[in-house]
């Protein structure tokens, strides 16, 4: 498996285009949201006060989809010093503890994220009409995602050695 075949091979290539898409439209939501409060404060005189929080939410979204999807392509995450200097045998041992580090960062993101989610749900956030949980959804998405995507890479590279390897040996 390699580095470039992230987004153009496995079962999950739908959901890691559409987590890059997201990721996309959260930086494209975020500067449209940073121009408004540009405009409103030094053009209309009148700063709009919801704009910094939506920016931060879209700031979570866009690094967390992100994060995902470089986790999936192989670009996020790897202890490359380690796995490029180590011979194969070892190299695939630390690509595969890579990945389980990374599932394993996932999951606990997902977990703890939905409690903290779940927790601060009834609370406003200040200057904006939304909950203080939604700033966990991002974690909590993203860290799916990156479980998902570090399991997948796990499981693909594991099948791709193994059917590489000659008969025999």
């Amino acid at each position: 498996m390699t580095d470039s075949d992230g987004l153009e091979k496995g079962p999950f290539k739908i959901l890691a285009l559409l987590a890059l898409v997201g990721a996309c439209s959260a930086l494209v939501a975020l500067v449209l949201v940073e121009v408004w409060q540009v405009i409103g404060r030094y053009a209309l005189n009148d700063s709009p006060s919801w704009t910094e929080p939506v920016a931060l939410l879209m700031l979570k979204f866009a690094l967390m989809l992100g994060a995902a999807v470089g986790i999936r392509s192989g670009a996020h995450f790897r202890f490359l010093l380690f796995v490029e200097a180590s011979n194969d045998i070892w190299r695939a041992r630390l690509e595969a503890v890579a990945q389980v580090v990374c599932g394993f960062i996932g999951a606990v993101l997902t977990i703890w994220s939905g409690i903290m989610a779940v927790d601060t749900w009834g609370i406003k956030v200040a200057g904006a009409a939304l909950p203080t949980g939604i700033y966990f959804i991002p974690f909590l998405i993203g860290g799916a995602l990156i479980c998902l995507f570090a399991l997948e890479r796990l499981f693909l590279s594991h099948m791709i050695t193994t059917t590489e390897q000659p008969h025999g040996h």
